[in-house]
């Protein structure tokens, strides 16, 4: 039997999508950070997440990115894809390219354009049917800043009995720490963000998905030790150190501003997908000086 939640350890990079100022797919600069990514010692990726920008590629593009992580990866590496969508055929179809590529799991936001519908008994009808219907193990995404949808509890727990559905990236700012009692060898609660990835680590969540791994992926791996070690005075002062670093970058500009400080610690961030806008002058400065003061530029 496999063993998912040992595959969900360790620190997992929600990798970008580089872009052209002409808008066009950098597959060139993506292939690039993959091979830095892949000698860095990270657990593994998501993608197609949403800072891969998943929602503004197209089908093509989507399948193309996959493939050149796939491919550049390194062998031990463990891939998770977003497969994003509103409607349960085309998840479905998603998934099972996924499959195929070499995915080692599906990751499914929660559907949000009829937000309103979306009620406990339909999100478990969805991801069900979504589980059911591929070979490929599910991860619930409970993204509700990006959604406005909140996966509850109850849903989650209902859910975490599929057999096909094998754990959870909780990207709330609160609610993790109720999540985690669902940690156990068939279902894994994995942190979504380096602000509280530390303290979902001591919780019981075998690894996180965060943001911040892309620009310092070596920094990711020293919070992740410090989490395994337990509570510490050097380990809390170094989380508190990531996570100023994950508000001023990613909190206050989002992927542009991930995008920006890859750049400026050595990996090919380029650009955002308009209508997000590249970071120029004073905000990339404030990005610039985040990493400063933090010291956390390499």
């Amino acid at each position: 039997m496999t063993n998912y939640a040992e595959m969900l350890r360790g620190v997992f990079l929600p990798i970008t999508t580089p872009f052209n100022e002409d808008m066009s797919v950098n597959y060139g600069a993506l292939k690039v950070n993959v091979h830095l990514y892949a000698k860095s010692g990270v657990h593994g990726f998501l993608a197609l997440g949403s800072n891969g920008e998943n929602r503004c590629l197209n089908e093509d593009e989507k399948r193309r990115v996959l493939e050149t992580i796939m491919q550049y990866k390194h062998p031990d590496q463990y891939v998770m894809t977003g497969c994003i969508y509103d409607s349960t055929p085309q998840t479905i179809e998603f998934m099972k390219f996924a499959a195929e590529a070499g995915s080692h799991f599906a990751t499914l936001l929660t559907p949000s354009y009829f937000r309103k519908q979306m009620t406990h008994d339909v999100l478990v009808h969805y991801f069900s049917e979504c589980a059911d219907a591929v070979d490929i193990p599910v991860l619930l995404y409970n993204a509700p800043g990006f959604t406005g949808v909140t996966l509850e509890f109850d849903t989650v727990k209902h859910l975490s009995q599929h057999p096909n559905i094998v754990g959870m990236k909780d990207s709330a700012p609160s609610g993790i720490e109720t999540f985690c009692a669902l940690n156990g060898p068939e279902f894994s609660v994995m942190a979504g963000s380096a602000s509280f990835f530390y303290e979902a680590i001591q919780l019981g969540a075998p690894g996180g998905v965060i943001s911040l791994g892309n620009i310092l992926p070596d920094a990711g791996l020293k919070l992740y030790e410090f989490a395994r070690q337990g509570d510490s005075e050097e380990g809390r002062a170094f989380h508190e150190r990531m996570k100023a670093a994950n508000k001023r970058i990613s909190g206050t500009y989002g992927v542009p501003g991930v995008k920006a400080a890859m750049d400026l610690c050595g990996k090919a961030g380029e650009w955002p997908r308009k209508p997000l806008q590249r970071l120029e002058g004073a905000d990339r400065e404030a990005v610039r000086q985040a990493l400063l003061d933090l010291g956390l530029m390499p």
